[in-house]
């Protein structure tokens, strides 16, 4: 039997796996309940196999489902990327460009890149999402997202990798606090003071549990905020200790009691990589900003200048 793929039922199955609900999916899809169920079911029946699992909680994707929604995903950003490469022929058709990248490129570097290159692309939207290295990898294999930036140097079916920025994790104290005459410390070491971290929802917040569970410790987040500035008053009010990027650290030492301490561990100095799925396949809007990127990779934190 033949099969043929309507891309509405392609954004429909991508809608309802981002959602986990067939509700939600439709909704995002502009399509009423009844019509979304249809489509999945007309889905199904020439396939035949499920591909969602229905219960009173929503919906997961079967087997099937997550490799239809993987497939649709590469497809929709393909027909993005044809309307990409054809956009200076076409007014008024926007670009859109998603890069997913770690808590430090996040925070420390992205931002000036992006004003950059947003000031000089006003038909390109930028959609930024801050994850785990490896779900930065796994992002930009799947086709979720078009450009990392990750602490991971490899891994990822026909993922590229670039490199781009050194970047060091320290420990931060009030300038006083017992373990401010050190100036080298392993995060072991650190473990037995409260921490002030940035929210569960931020790759670093993960990271730094997941590198004390490794350890067989706890780590113990006295109060959890949104930035690395608070972090940093937060300390200085004596409320905890915190593990931040050297560049945030040494913004903020200049005018609060604080004691930036290097942490021995390997973990701490994490070599940048943009990486990307098959460079050549890339919109010619995504490649710019690429391009940008290793260009930023050559000049100081923050100093992208138009």
């Amino acid at each position: 039997m033949a099969m043929h793929f309507d891309l509405t039922d392609m954004q429909l199955m991508v809608n309802v796996a981002g959602a986990s609900s067939l509700t939600k999916g439709a909704e995002r899809s502009f399509l009423s309940l009844p019509a979304a169920s249809n489509r999945v079911k007309n889905l199904e029946t020439p396939l035949g196999t499920a591909l969602l699992y229905r219960n009173s909680q929503g919906v997961t994707l079967t087997p099937s489902g997550e490799a239809f929604v993987r497939h649709a995903r590469i497809v929709l950003r393909q027909i993005e990327h044809l309307r990409g490469d054809i956009q200076e022929f076409a007014r008024g058709v926007k670009g859109s460009v998603r890069v997913y990248a770690n808590t430090t490129a996040m925070n420390e570097f992205m931002p000036a890149v992006l004003a950059h290159y947003l000031a000089n692309h006003p038909d390109v939207n930028i959609e930024l999402r801050e994850r785990l290295s490896y779900q930065v990898v796994k992002a930009v294999a799947d086709g979720t997202a078009d450009i990392g930036v990750t602490a991971q140097a490899g891994g990822g079916e026909n993922v590229e990798f670039l490199p781009y920025r050194t970047d060091r994790l320290v420990l931060v104290t009030r300038s006083d606090h017992p373990l401010a005459g050190h100036d080298i410390l392993s995060f072991e070491e650190t473990l037995r003071y409260d921490y002030v971290g940035l929210s569960e929802a931020s790759a670093i917040h993960a990271f730094l549990l997941q590198a004390a569970d490794d350890m067989g410790r706890v780590l113990r987040f006295r109060v959890e905020v949104s930035n690395f500035e608070t972090v940093c008053r937060m300390i200085a009010a004596q409320v905890g200790i915190g593990v931040i990027p050297e560049t945030a650290a040494h913004r903020y030492v200049k005018n609060l009691p604080l004691k930036i301490i290097t942490l021995s561990d390997d973990w701490a100095l994490r070599k940048l990589h943009i990486c990307v799925r098959q460079f050549d396949k890339l919109p010619v809007f995504a490649k710019e900003l690429v391009s940008l990127l290793v260009q930023d990779a050559a000049q100081p934190a923050g100093a992208m200048v138009p």
